[in-house]
């Protein structure tokens, strides 16, 4: 099905009018949204990520690659609770939807499935060969896929929740704007139980004014108001919960605190950083 019509699916049945972030012309909105630009030893961090990684998938009982779709991106690891599974859990990566895999956030899963959980983590095409709306089209995918599907791992029916982190913040926080029967018929209305959102982006009008992220990414205002979280209702009563870095770019901050004032009942907090 062309993602113009599975869009549908997510746009609001009644348009609404946004309300402007930023409006200082002269804001630097690459301090203000690229992380890299302040964490100088993001490299270190990537590489430790990759590492635990490694060391999940070594251990733990595990699926890697599983298909949810057609495309070589479409694929998911799964990895299975330690005893019987209370929940199933879909992690979503960050990477502001250009870069980054499934494969460096393997690290998610180890505590969880110690705590009874099953761990999805899917991968998804990359900005610019994908647009955003692919990608969050590709999530919506892979939770219909989960929710058919996770029994076939030992997971519980019907206990579908995410996490993301960044990009993948956002891309949870889209999950529980679809209106899943209008994606397919035989989905119940409430898929997703509820939804994590860490350092995520709600208002992606603020990347396209974001140089260093949208060359890439390649939104425009129109396209971007489209897949913002903050400008699409909430399709049920799943809860959002969101949080961010004390010590984060204040763009996500912004971000965490539009999102709260546009949907009402989510459950935000700042994290603060200590040393």
């Amino acid at each position: 099905m062309p993602v113009g019509r599975r869009l549908r699916a997510l746009e609001p049945r009644r348009a609404s009018l946004r309300n402007n972030t930023m409006n200082a012309d002269k804001t630097n909105y690459d301090l203000l949204y690229n992380p890299r630009l302040v964490v100088k030893n993001y490299q270190e961090i990537f590489d430790r990520w990759g590492e635990h990684s490694e060391r999940a998938r070594a251990t733990l009982d595990c699926y890697l690659d599983v298909p949810y779709g057609s495309s070589e991106a479409e694929k998911m690891d799964i990895f299975r609770a330690q005893g019987k599974s209370r929940g199933l859990l879909m992690y979503i990566h960050g990477g502001y939807w250009r870069s980054l895999d499934k494969k460096r956030f393997s690290f998610v899963a180890p505590p969880l499935a110690k705590a009874g959980f099953t761990v999805a983590v899917p991968d998804y095409g990359l900005c610019p060969a994908v647009q955003v709306a692919d990608i969050v089209m590709q999530m919506v995918q892979a939770c219909a896929w989960l929710y058919r599907n996770g029994e076939n791992f030992a997971a519980p029916a019907n206990r579908l929740t995410l996490c993301g982190h960044s990009a993948g913040g956002h891309l949870a926080a889209m999950m529980l704007s679809c209106r899943w029967p209008d994606y397919s018929p035989d989905l119940p209305k409430k898929v997703v139980s509820a939804a994590m959102s860490i350092s995520g982006l709600y208002d992606l009008t603020e990347i396209v004014k974001t140089p260093s992220v949208n060359c890439d990414v390649r939104l425009d205002e129109r396209s971007a108001l489209k897949v913002s979280p903050a400008f699409l209702p909430p399709a049920t009563d799943a809860p959002l919960y969101t949080a961010v870095g004390g010590e984060e770019n204040e763009g996500f901050h912004i971000q965490n605190r539009l999102i709260g004032e546009k949907w009402g009942k989510v459950r935000e907090t700042d994290i603060p950083c200590h040393g």
